[in-house]
């Protein structure tokens, strides 16, 4: 833990095509026609740049060992704690592209379920125009669960005065197509038994990008259609598979809308607001 900090300031780059085939496939993800616009829609970068370690360099939880481009946390479980994107210029199939990832902080903290770290990516994503967006993703690991105890804690409540209610069903087909879109091994996704066996959940977890995808999409469908300039969410609880949760929102003004995603019990899983 001592040396973490050496790891701030460490990059790593990837260049390769925008292809038409992952817009397609998270077009029918979203029950949408194809062939797709070939414009990548808010939260569709994340299905380019992805990483490729060999089999033989994954961990137990179906990650990358630690120690290469993030640092080598001395704690297992890992989540996608929220995010701040901002979009420039569009970024579309056949692009030439460049996504330039830099270690932004690393900051130890004691939690109410033990020690925490919180680890933050800067990605900026070039195409020859020049700079099509910019994100600071925030990761949070944690130590492992013990007797089958998850370590949530309480959730709060969500807002009840959202205008847009859609309901999703989550199921396992779902969150395996998602996970293969975005090549995620992350076991918590996919594999239940594992879910319940070794990280104390009740079912598989819908994947936090994901749940930041859909709420982007509600937020510019209801903000009719217009151009997404920026866009910031936090991850407070787990949506599983198990059961439908909700995604809603409201308009605050012209220009900027609040969206969420409220649990089958009413609690809030994710907060975000979009600007246009």
């Amino acid at each position: 833990m001592k040396k973490l900090d050496d790891w701030v300031g460490k990059q790593e780059k990837r260049v390769e095509i925008i292809h038409q085939q992952s817009l397609n496939g998270y077009a029918a993800l979203m029950d949408e026609d194809i062939p797709a616009s070939a414009l990548v829609p808010p939260g569709g970068h994340w299905m380019y740049f992805l990483p490729t370690d060999k089999q033989s360099r994954l961990d137990l939880d179906g990650h990358a060992f630690k120690g290469d481009f993030l640092p080598p946390i001395e704690l297992p479980r890992r989540m996608w704690a929220g995010g701040r994107l901002s979009f420039n210029n569009p970024l579309q199939a056949g692009d030439l592209a460049e996504k330039t990832s830099t270690i932004k902080s690393v900051t130890p903290k004691e939690g109410r379920t033990g020690k925490l770290v919180f680890v933050t990516v800067e990605h900026e994503i070039r195409n020859e125009k020049g700079l099509c967006l910019t994100e600071e993703h925030d990761l949070v690991f944690r130590a492992a669960s013990t007797e089958g105890v998850s370590g949530t804690k309480q959730p709060q409540a969500a807002p009840t005065d959202g205008e847009w209610d859609v309901t999703i069903t989550p199921d396992p087909v779902m969150l395996f197509r998602y996970s293969a879109l975005t090549f995620n091994g992350h076991r918590i996704h996919y594999d239940r038994e594992y879910c319940i066996n070794e990280e104390g959940y009740p079912g598989l977890i819908v994947h936090g990008p994901l749940l930041g995808t859909l709420l982007m999409r509600l937020a510019v469908q209801k903000m009719n259609s217009r151009s997404l300039k920026n866009f910031n969410f936090r991850n407070y609880n787990p949506i599983f598979d198990t059961r439908p949760f909700t995604i809603t929102g409201k308009a605050d003004s012209e220009d900027r809308c609040t969206v969420w995603v409220k649990g089958p019990d009413g609690e809030l899983a994710v907060s975000a607001t979009a600007e246009f």
